[in-house]
């Protein structure tokens, strides 16, 4: 099945942190084809196990469902909807937005602001969450039996082709991780591999890592690999600071990836021909690693990230090459097990 019809199904679909529920089926529809077991936690994790022919070892695959979004606080005399983030959004590019209201029913909004006539040409250095509202068109008591406090909101954003395989769309941090996840089972589907390979499609990850600590804590592996995204160069960012688009994925060097990973992936990537980029970090990531990490007794982890543009926005830019690149680096780094004992591999 296609990777990129499977990313603008992923997209078009609303699973704001705590919220991922409508993705479930989605991700089924597409992984069964390739997996042995899907299955669901507590929490809402999806944990997609790929069994090994001898089961010498536990890989885990981690890559986050959920996607920053907003939530209903107030509904004031007016009609109009005022709002909380769900995760860090960048507030700045809220404005001006149209978006949908999960409610009784599904309601289409905008975020509106004062005029440039009204503010005088005057422009504040930041906009403030607290200060926008959502604007559906109905009166308070028209609305009251549609919208409740606590309902989520979304940016309407579609996954958009832009030219050299740039794909620009919402939500692409993490699902441009959960398809090259996707595209990782399925370069696995004709290989015999030994160990045991769980891709989890983790939850809450935008206000926690939540999903990373609950099926970790239940899988237990011997080795974790975070698949998230990273800062795409723009002409602004440094290019210490930022990974290039079209040339892979950053492997991860610093605290938060074990030395043996860290090797093992930039082996695997030259042997195989695959195009790869170093991402450097002092302590802990932002990302499902870090919880991966420190489960349990401790996990061998490290992370992919791929390198995507304005994160954190409505039009979150990646390489659609990238994410083929870094589902081919997963598959071949199961591979890479074959030929290692995994009480060798993890010895410092």
């Amino acid at each position: 099945m296609d990777g990129k019809k499977f990313l603008e199904k992923l997209i078009q679909t609303s699973g704001v942190s705590g919220h991922e529920e409508k993705l479930t089926n989605v991700v089924k529809e597409f992984f069964e084809p390739y997996a042995d077991s899907i299955t669901t936690d507590a929490l809402g994790n999806i944990i997609v196990l790929k069994r090994g022919r001898k089961s010498t070892g536990k890989i885990m695959f981690a890559a986050h469902l959920d996607e920053i979004g907003l939530m209903v606080k107030k509904i004031d005399r007016n009609g109009y909807l005022h709002i909380t983030s769900i995760g860090g959004f960048d507030q700045r590019v809220l404005p001006c937005q149209e978006v949908t209201v999960h409610g009784r029913e599904n309601l289409f909004g905008v975020i509106g602001m004062l005029p440039p006539h009204i503010t005088g040409g005057k422009q504040e250095d930041s906009v403030k969450l607290e200060d926008l509202l959502i604007d559906v068109g109905y009166s308070k008591e028209e609305l009251i039996d549609l919208v409740s406090v606590g309902d989520i909101v979304t940016i309407n954003r579609n996954m958009r082709d832009l030219k050299n395989n740039r794909i620009t769309g919402k939500a692409l941090d993490d699902r441009a991780g959960v398809v090259s996840l996707y595209e990782g089972i399925k370069n696995l589907h004709s290989q015999i591999h030994d160990v045991d390979v769980y891709f989890v499609l983790t939850v809450q990850e935008e206000v926690g890592t939540r999903g990373a600590v609950t099926s970790t804590y239940g899988i237990n592996p011997d080795v974790g690999l975070a698949i998230d995204v990273g800062f795409g160069k723009t002409p602004e960012l440094n290019a210490h600071d930022s990974l290039e688009l079209s040339k892979g994925p950053g492997i991860l060097v610093g605290a938060n990836a074990h030395p043996n990973v860290f090797k093992g992936l930039k082996e695997t990537a030259k042997k195989n021909h695959i195009d790869y980029q170093i991402e450097v970090a002092a302590g802990p990531t932002g990302t499902d690693a870090w919880p991966m990490q420190i489960s349990g007794s401790g996990v061998a982890t490290g992370v992919l990230s791929i390198p995507l543009r304005y994160m954190h926005t409505s039009v979150e830019t990646v390489d659609w090459q990238d994410i083929e690149t870094t589902g081919q680096l997963l598959s071949h780094f199961v591979m890479y097990f074959n030929a290692k004992k995994m009480e060798d591999f993890l010895c410092y």
